[in-house]
């Protein structure tokens, strides 16, 4: 443990290497490493990974070590509180939409230190086992195309594959082509029986529970992207996962304060759009929105995993000069999140109380 009271992780690369890493940021080759975990060290594999955060000057990276392991250790520089990510995993989990676990660690570079981050779980045949999870498939929504249309929302023209926007994680050939077959089948012709085929291809409850997650943390960029689906195992259909969700709680994926209202609470996508055309799924999901705002997307639930995370964050905070944001704002920030789930509650309430159709 650190003097910040986080786990210490410590990087030793070679300045060749990491010049490689930095002259192309957009690549996603590896370096070699050295990785000391509680005090165990291990050759290791390191990448810079992200969006547009690649640009930033403190970096993102994704880990592979020992026996397939894998680790994502996320700067969450645009997020001042530094917890957006793992307040939505909790929250996820708390939901029953089993999401990734997270830690904030202190990591050293070079023997020199490198600030607080979030290390993230990954999403991967581990992930399922830890859960006990049956899974067939997993495949990473990568980019807005990942958003179960047709359409190239770019070009505006159809999509020259419907796999684009999609990342096979594990899987074949016919793993692709069932996605394929599952966005087609979404998006024929009005005659054709979609609400049986839905029910046998989608784990709607799974998928409305997501939903709901998204809509209620205000992710506007969770629903065309920053998901995964894998196939489970026993049903053979499909279900989802949340990812990246460091734009939520009052604050975009730039770190700007934005409306409570940004997110419709019908979501965004096709396939949600599809799903929500039936009474009977209308009917559930406002239900389980009811059921949340009675219980768990509450200020009093909520507040004690935000309490958990400031009092072992605080101190590493204050010592971390890696960090865009000042210590006044990461101190300020429970507030704008109580703030934003009160106004968020009482829009969603009131646009409930409107939408009985």
């Amino acid at each position: 443990m650190s003097q910040e009271g986080l786990p210490v992780h410590k990087i030793t690369i070679n300045d060749a290497d990491m010049q490689q890493l930095l002259n192309d940021v957009w690549s996603n080759e590896f370096a070699p490493v050295k990785l000391e975990l509680g005090g165990k060290q291990y050759e290791a594999r390191l990448r810079i990974r992200g969006g547009h955060t690649r640009n930033y000057q403190k970096k993102s990276y994704e880990i592979h070590y020992g026996q397939g392991q894998i680790l994502h250790w996320n700067a969450e520089f645009d997020d001042p509180s530094m917890i957006r990510n793992a307040l939505s995993f909790h929250f996820f989990n708390k939901i029953q939409v089993p999401a990734p676990r997270t830690r904030h660690i202190w990591l050293e570079w070079n023997g020199q230190p490198h600030g607080v981050y979030l290390e993230i779980e990954s999403v991967d045949r581990k992930f399922f086992l830890r859960r006990g999870i049956g899974s067939r498939s997993l495949i990473y929504a990568v980019n807005d195309n990942a958003n179960f249309s047709l359409i190239d929302e770019d070009t505006e023209q159809r999509k020259v594959s419907l796999f684009s926007g999609y990342r096979l994680m594990r899987g074949n050939n016919y793993t692709r082509l069932r996605l394929v077959r599952f966005i087609r089948g979404i998006n024929r012709p009005p005659k054709w029986p979609l609400r049986v085929y839905l029910a046998r291809r989608l784990d709607v409850r799974n998928y409305l529970k997501w939903l709901a997650g998204a809509v209620l943390t205000g992710n506007y960029d969770g629903f065309e992207q920053n998901y995964a689906l894998y196939e489970h195992r026993a049903s053979g259909k499909y279900r989802i996962i949340p990812w990246d969700y460091e734009g939520t709680w009052g604050r975009n994926c730039y770190g700007k304060v934005c409306s409570s209202g940004l997110v419709s609470i019908r979501g965004y996508n096709t396939l949600t759009s599809k799903v929500l055309a039936y009474r009977a799924c209308r009917i559930l999901y406002r239900n389980l929105l009811r059921r949340l705002l009675a219980g768990k997307f509450t200020w009093t639930a909520i507040k004690p995993a935000v309490t958990a995370m400031y009092a072992k964050l605080t101190p590493a905070i204050q010592d971390d000069f890696t960090r865009k944001w000042p210590f006044e704002t990461f101190q300020q920030e429970p507030e704008l999140i109580r703030n934003y789930i009160k106004e968020r509650r009482a829009i969603i309430r009131a646009e409930l109380r409107t939408w009985t159709e």
